[in-house]
């Protein structure tokens, strides 16, 4: 059975490079740098699953040759988590089948504001979405397939966030801050996927290099991913800066679990 996680985008919210061009630190040659923003496919056997919908999602999925979904989660609202959602009435135009989509009560009501022809049929377009759940512990069946995945909440800034865990992987993209009571979920993984905005610079929403590397030894995977990565970050200086159980994110790196 395959058993895949393809990591769509490890940009920030601007991307990299920035819509004027602007690179920052990051060297234009390098096709490691071009970033897209956040978001991850898993594939399960015969059930694709998103985490996040980001405004470059249609890219995305071609590039990646992402045919269906059945199911998108959540970690939070944001648009750049959240900005991609209305391009999957293809989707629904394929299969005939609503979308079910997971997450926590604060992103559910954001998207019924903003997307709400989404979620309710109109006399132009069918309902393609449809809410599952918002329960932290989620299972996705698919004929004789099971998939369940927990999430955690986690501090990113003033927004009620989720990180996901699931078959010893935990993917928390943005994040500032991680309670001890939900330190013993993240022991033993074999990866963890975490949010390294800047190098230097401290801000109220995400962590640091210096803040991810700490959270990591802490933690101990055996594998740590860096994502959420922020012009000033270059993909080859960052490489090489680092111990050898943790790497940079790019686009469209694939692991198999």
């Amino acid at each position: 059975m395959i058993k895949k996680l393809t990591i769509l985008g490890c940009g920030s919210s601007l991307g990299s490079p920035w819509l004027n061009n602007y690179w920052g630190n990051c060297n234009y040659k390098d096709k490691k740098n071009i970033r897209t923003r956040c978001c991850i496919h898993i594939q399960f056997g015969p059930i694709s699953i998103l985490i996040d919908t980001s405004p470059d999602i249609k890219y995305q999925m071609l590039k990646n040759r992402i045919k269906k979904v059945d199911a998108i989660l959540y970690t939070h609202e944001h648009i750049d988590q959240t900005g991609g959602i209305f391009e999957f009435r293809p989707i629904y135009f394929k299969t005939n089948t609503v979308i079910p989509i997971y997450c926590n009560k604060g992103t559910k009501q954001r998207l019924i504001n903003t997307y709400p022809w989404l979620f309710k049929n109109t006399k132009i377009y069918p309902r393609i979405m449809k809410f599952k759940s918002t329960n932290k512990n989620i299972k996705i069946k698919k004929g004789v397939s099971n998939f369940s995945i927990s999430s955690i909440k986690v501090q990113h800034g003033n927004v009620d966030t989720r990180g996901y865990i699931f078959n010893k992987i935990a993917y928390i993209p943005d994040c500032k801050h991680i309670s001890e009571k939900n330190f013993k979920m993240l022991k033993n993984l074999d990866y963890l996927i975490i949010d390294c905005f800047r190098p230097i610079k401290k801000t109220y929403t995400h962590l640091n290099y210096e803040e991810s590397i700490n959270l990591i030894k802490n933690l101990s995977p055996k594998k740590a991913i860096l994502t959420n990565m922020h012009v000033d970050l270059d993909y080859k200086r960052l490489k090489e800066s680092l111990p050898k159980n943790i790497i940079p994110a790019y686009d469209n790196l694939r692991i198999n679990f």
